[in-house]
């Protein structure tokens, strides 16, 4: 993402987080509930944490305190939880999309352009009007947006917004004109230029098209970026995210990630997965990095894209939209171009994620899995991005290679309606189908995509065992079959997640041998309803035994 934070912003105080001195810390007098070394559901009163944030015992009410000094914490039988590790969002989006303007919550274009109005008028000095979070389906607009309508509101300045799942671009025309896109511009590979009946760019920029924009946008500056990382942790430590996969780091992302570790500032655990090719290869050279500022980040591999997204029908299909026929989406990239990427970056012992949404993108990443793993042996731990559209006939694939399949729960709900709009009834069998996912043998890795969702993991939990909305819709759940139990939606969000990012025997447990990642919260998940498990109230948030975030302070 690109863009120019006012200068103010870049002043709020990155203040150092409160934590103990160093030393063993005994966390005692909990009502702890976590998954043990056998994925079941086992109560514990207290953790003994060792001075680098590593577990040395659970304890039991009846296990004897260790004798030596510590530094107590007494938790007064609060509830105790796992931390949450999201296996798919976007770090740096979450902290900018903070910071600029929010399309997410409009219901309508009126509703939009209102709020754009108005944004702009709070900000004149911004050179761009940048923000997120547009959805035309939503709006029940039936049709995607315009330059001309943006204009109306603001024609001073050029103006870009990506659409809520980042596949497109809505600008306006003093933009189009900046980037120098005209009625003979061709559309690039991998994406779509939506025009007038003239030719002429109409205001929305699909997929890789995206980019002729997005290249004369200015970029943020260091200190903007440094203020967007400690935006995102504020808010992912409050949803009771100890750990998340960022998926398409940049190398300017990476760098932010490694002044907030070289000044104590990264929270978090991040599990990193490069923006292509270039900057795998600038950040981690030869191979995957090893596991800096104590198990707090990590370049595990490169995330690549095979297509777009349903929304603004970039997904590729094996058949026509049914909603736009002679339409099958956007292949971003040819059966051997995707083949060579991944062979260059396996051979050099990268992980590689794929991001696949429609059925025969999925197939084809399946198919490109198959044929590499012939060649590549050995762990692999192979991902496909989102896996939301799968042929029932491609589905038994993903668990004879080991594919993990890295879902974001909420995407369902949100989608229901669009997909069956785009898919229509009879392609609906493989839509969202974790648990045919779990039966193939596959591994499931939950997370929210956020920015895109929220990140609050309660929810998409919730969602993963019911498949209904926060408006209780559709009764009984959507295709309710494909509902997970509970301990399959809390494995996804803690340590299935962390073997996704090959972070296993390192966190994602409260185990012996692992971090201390855990949260205070204010019901027993274990226990309660997947409706009460939505509205789950993080209070404290503790990475490796220290403590990073409290209701209220």
């Amino acid at each position: 993402m690109k863009l120019s934070l006012l200068a103010a912003a870049a002043l709020i105080a990155l203040a150092p987080f409160a934590s103990p001195a160093q030393a063993d810390v005994l966390i005692d007098n909990v009502y702890g509930v976590r998954l043990d070394e056998n994925g079941d559901i086992d109560r514990f009163t207290g953790l003994w944490v060792d001075d680098d944030g590593t577990i040395i015992e659970v304890l039991d009410k009846r296990d004897k305190r260790p004798e030596r000094p510590t530094y107590l914490s007494d938790m007064k039988g609060q509830i105790v939880v796992p931390g949450m590790i999201d296996a798919h969002l976007h770090v740096m989006g979450i902290g900018f999309g903070a910071l600029t303007l929010d399309l997410s919550q409009t219901g309508s274009l009126e509703e939009a352009l209102a709020l754009i109005d108005a944004f702009a008028r709070e900000n004149p000095g911004r050179p761009w009007i940048l923000g997120r979070g547009w959805n035309q389906e939503k709006w029940g607009l039936g049709r995607f947006p315009t330059a001309e309508e943006l204009d109306r509101v603001v024609a001073d300045r050029p103006v870009a917004l990506e659409r809520v799942d980042g596949h497109a671009t809505w600008v306006n025309s003093l933009a189009i004109e900046t980037a120098g896109v005209t009625a003979e511009t061709k559309d690039p590979a991998g994406g779509r230029i939506e025009r007038l009946a003239d030719g002429a760019p109409s205001g929305v920029f699909v997929d890789a098209a995206a980019d002729l924009v997005q290249k004369v946008v200015p970029e943020p500056r260091a200190v903007d970026r440094d203020v967007a990382l400690q935006e995102a942790q504020k808010i992912l430590l409050s949803q009771g995210i100890t750990a998340a996969a960022d998926m398409g780091t940049t190398l300017a992302d990476w760098m932010t990630y490694r002044r907030a570790g070289d000044t104590g500032q990264l929270r978090i655990r991040i599990m990193s997965y490069a923006a292509g090719i270039d900057a795998m290869t600038m950040i981690g050279g030869t191979g995957p990095t090893p596991w800096l500022y104590d198990d707090r980040l990590r370049l595990n591999g490169i995330k690549l894209y095979l297509d777009g997204a349903l929304g603004s029908r970039g997904a590729w299909l094996k058949a026509s939209y049914a909603d736009d026929p002679g339409n099958t989406g956007l292949p971003i990239l040819t059966d051997t171009q995707l083949r060579n990427l991944m062979s260059r970056a396996t051979m050099e012992d990268y992980q590689v994620a794929v991001h696949a949404i429609g059925d025969a993108a999925n197939a084809e990443v399946v198919s490109a899995i198959e044929e590499l793993s012939e060649s590549y042996r050995g762990d692999r731990r192979w991902r496909i991005e989102h896996a939301q559209i799968i042929d029932p006939e491609d589905l038994p694939r993903f668990g004879e290679f080991g594919i993990i399949a890295s879902v974001q729960p909420v995407h369902q709900t949100s989608d229901r309606l669009m997909a069956e709009a785009r898919l229509g009834p009879d392609r609906l069998t493989g839509a969202y189908a974790w648990d045919s996912l779990l039966e193939s043998g596959a591994r499931l890795a939950l997370g929210s995509d956020a920015p895109v969702e929220s990140a609050n993991p309660f929810v998409g939990m919730a969602v993963a065992m019911t498949r209904i909305d926060g408006d209780g819709l559709p009764p009984g759940g959507w295709m309710a079959q494909e509902r997970l139990t509970r301990t399959e939606a809390w494995r996804g969000f803690t340590s299935d997640a962390a073997f996704a990012g090959f972070a296993d025997g390192r966190f994602g447990r409260l185990v012996k041998g692992e971090k201390a990642d855990f949260l205070v919260v204010d019901r027993d998940i274990s226990r309660v309803s997947p409706e009460a498990i939505r509205d789950t109230q993080v209070i404290e948030t503790w990475v490796g035994g220290k403590r990073m975030y409290r209701r209220g302070e």
